[in-house]
């Protein structure tokens, strides 16, 4: 829940601010220690990703997921769960159950036997509203939809519905895919106290700027779509964007369009909760550094 619905439940409350530079740094280590002798990985945040590697039996991956575990916590200092599986949904089901600090394997073959009792909300795209549907179809657990026809598939999800159906059955033919390409690099922050336009807005936008700039610089990446997401006091979101001429991984053509961005969303009045900065339009061409912007970002002027 938001943390100022959180607040007026129990004022009590004792909040931990959010080191997001600390989290991020986290990350990339164990994010490192998930590519030693991986053939994949494919991160879903700054704390879970799928990891495919070579393994003959489910002893080995056990071994190996163990052995991860252990290099985490021994060299980053944190805890892992993990879940272990032939197939994408079953794995992240299972890590998931396998919370706080535990390991869950799930035997190639058993997938279907597994999912079978649980609750529909478990699947990839069973939300709240598709549960209260689904309920008044008397449709509760997995084992329940799996057995689903083709036609009441069919009406309950339209052309997705053979899909849903067999992740249900717990057949899950994805692979987990690191190269995919990239087609934009974000980084956000949500505040514990709304900011202003000033100078604490704009150390913000300057810290998610030149995070954004290190992960492209890391991936040898550039983009000329600039652009920024921000979330007013009110839960009201609105981006902005612009393009710079030559694709760019500079941390100050990136914050400078920011800025830029920042100044043309009239911010003068409103309280942010949360900003975000997104590089999009990327490419793996050589860099050719052209900016329109300045090259001083701090002078950069700004309506009264």
């Amino acid at each position: 829940m938001p943390l100022y619905r959180a607040r007026e439940l129990c004022p009590q409350l004792v909040v931990v601010p959010p080191n997001f530079t600390r989290y991020r740094e986290l990350s990339r280590a164990v994010f490192e220690i998930f590519s030693r002798h991986a053939t994949a990985v494919e991160g879903l945040s700054l704390d879970e990703a799928f990891v495919a590697f070579e393994c003959e039996d489910l002893e080995t991956a056990v071994a190996y997921a163990q052995d991860v575990r252990a290099c985490v916590r021994g060299e980053v200092g944190l805890t892992v769960s993990a879940g272990v599986a032939a197939q994408k949904m079953v794995a992240k089901i299972a890590s998931e159950a396998a919370k706080p600090d535990g390991l869950r394997a799930v035997p190639p073959g058993t997938e279907a036997e597994y999912l079978a009792p649980m609750p529909v909300g478990r699947l990839w795209g069973i939300g709240p509203k598709t549960q209260a549907r689904l309920a008044l179809e008397n449709i509760a657990t997995v084992r329940e939809l799996a057995a689903l026809s083709d036609e009441d598939a069919f009406r309950l999800f339209g052309r997705g519905g053979k899909s849903v159906r067999e992740l249900a059955r717990g057949n899950d033919t994805r692979i987990v895919e690191s190269d995919r390409e990239t087609r934009s690099v974000s980084a956000e922050e949500t505040f514990e106290f709304d900011l202003r336009m000033g100078s604490d807005l704009d150390a913000a936008l300057l810290e998610l700027s030149e995070d954004v700039a290190r992960r492209l610089s890391a991936h040898a990446l550039r983009g000329t779509t600039i652009g920024i997401k921000v979330r007013r006091s009110d839960r009201t979101t609105l981006v902005r964007q612009t393009t710079v001429a030559v694709p760019t991984d500079s941390a100050k053509t990136i914050y400078a369009a920011a800025l830029r961005c920042l100044e043309r969303a009239e911010l003068a009045r409103c309280a942010v909760r949360l900003l975000g900065v997104r590089v999009a339009s990327i490419t793996e061409e050589p860099a050719r550094e052209i900016s329109f912007f300045a090259e001083h970002p701090q002078e950069v002027p700004r309506p009264l």
